[in-house]
């Protein structure tokens, strides 16, 4: 009685601090792009800003003609528009002349971002697809993207993603779409569409953090009573049934579609979300939490392929070392950003309950120890199961030169989940070394028919002529 006693005092202990310290996390970024809005605002009513008149010169490539590099978050992200100014991917974009950041439902499903994504490329309504939506209990359709950022999206103008965690297996998945031709009205989709699709810190093949978060490891999908993802879920419940709109505008979770406003379900609608018979959290859920276990990633992946046409890359963060090769530690404490501290010690000592059934066979716990704080190292370097595709490990980005397409390259980083996305200056110099590799292979060693002529690469090839 005394051990279970203790056992719960510390669990709760647990949970009051890792609760505190996600919702401060939460509270400095909302309030860091707020202070960035006002201070902003204010920059430009005292010093307006002058008119300047560029002459350019004559480019023989239109930067309209590249393909776009397309920056997709992870959960709890957000693209360009939500929290003002602020960069989900910290002013990665502004490294290329030609990339777009989406604003994807930041807790919505892999699958039902992935349909976002596929709209606000090519414009319309976004139609979750009918069975989809009547089995997950939404609306069929939701937000209307009036003119899709590259309409002209097909195989003959494909597209580089580079996805951050979640994200990458979003874009995994909207390339299968492409080549089931799920998408009704376009019949001409493939495999082909994706040029090439870089992942950073992805959640190829799930993370065990889930179990630690809530996530029951008996299914991996329905939640604990008492959790972190529990306290998560009401929070998200009451922020989309106040719909206050100043603040969806600001920052929004995605779950329009399952209608959850009060104007619209009232008090008795409310109830039914909190007790669970309702929304997004219902039965099996259609939210993210339930793909990034190892269950349901490996049920994702099992419809997944890797195509002989597009390249992949991927970057595997940790923050963990092997101690005296008797356990699995945090490789230091400065390093390791406050919000993840905790969870890369759990994530390094957790293992799967005796009393219940492994996830997959030939799984071992000390394979999936080392871990960045959210995703364990081994998920995140190439699709390992329940089949494991084709990978090469590379120590520099050169060493896989040239590429070939339809082999994972990936290559182990010294980083913590967060790294390289919102804060610029944590990462410093290693941050622009991780996004150069990525735009420069993007531009120079990723094409299918042949190399593209850079806007500034032409200009400067034409100038040379005429010195000569």
């Amino acid at each position: 009685m005394v051990p279970w006693l203790m056992i719960s005092a510390l669990q709760l202990a647990e949970l009051s601090v890792s609760s505190v310290v996600h919702m401060l996390y939460g509270l400095y970024i909302f309030s860091s792009a707020v202070a960035g809005d006002l201070t902003q605002t204010l920059n430009e009513s005292i010093f307006k800003p002058k008119t300047t008149i560029e002459v350019e010169q004559g480019k023989t490539t239109n930067v309209n003609d590249l393909p776009p590099i397309v920056l997709v978050h992870g959960i709890f992200g957000f693209g360009k528009g939500r929290l003002g100014g602020l960069s989900y991917f910290a002013g990665a974009e502004k490294k290329d002349e030609r990339v777009l950041v989406p604003d994807l439902g930041s807790l919505t499903s892999v699958h039902d971002r992935a349909r976002e994504l596929f709209y606000y490329l090519k414009g319309g309504i976004v139609d979750y697809g009918e069975d989809h939506s009547k089995a997950c209990g939404h609306s069929q359709f939701g937000r209307l993207y009036e003119k899709g950022e590259y309409q002209e999206w097909d195989e003959d103008h494909p597209i580089h993603f580079v996805g951050h965690s979640a994200g990458a297996q979003v874009v995994r998945v909207l390339q299968q779409m492409l080549a089931d031709k799920s998408f009704k009205d376009y019949e001409n989709t493939n495999e082909n569409w994706v040029l090439s699709l870089t992942s950073l810190s992805g959640a190829l093949n799930g993370t065990t953090r889930t179990y630690l978060d809530g996530i029951q490891p008996e299914d991996g999908k329905s939640l604990r009573t008492i959790s972190l993802l529990q306290i998560c879920r009401l929070g998200v419940i009451m922020y989309e049934w106040l719909d206050v709109p100043w603040l969806k505008s600001y920052y929004h979770f995605g779950f329009d579609h399952f209608n959850m406003s009060r104007k619209k379900i009232g008090l008795r609608g409310l109830v039914d979300c909190l007790l669970g018979n309702a929304g997004p959290f219902a039965g099996p859920g259609d939210w993210i939490l339930p793909d990034l276990s190892i269950q349901g990633s490996m049920k994702i992946n099992a419809r997944l392929q890797t195509f002989p046409n597009t390249f992949y890359f991927s970057y595997a963060t940790k923050r963990t070392r092997n101690l005296l090769g008797m356990m699995t530690i945090p490789s230091g404490v400065m390093g390791i950003h406050p919000l993840l501290f905790i969870r890369v010690l759990q994530i390094s000592q957790w293992s799967f309950p005796n009393d219940i059934p492994l996830p997959y066979k030939g799984y071992r716990d000390e394979d999936w120890q080392d871990n960045d704080g959210a995703l364990n190292t081994i998920s995140m370097t190439h699709p390992r199961i329940p089949v494991e595709h084709p990978s090469l490990i590379v120590s520099s980005d050169s060493d896989c030169l040239p590429l070939q397409p339809g082999i994972w390259y990936y290559k182990i980083v010294e980083a913590d989940h967060i790294m390289f996305i919102v804060n610029r200056e944590r990462a410093g110099v290693e941050f622009d070394l991780i996004y150069d590799s990525i735009f420069e292979r993007c531009r120079k060693h990723v094409f299918r028919k042949s190399p593209q002529a850079l806007p500034n690469e032409a200009q400067h090839e034409q100038r040379g002529d005429q010195e000569e």
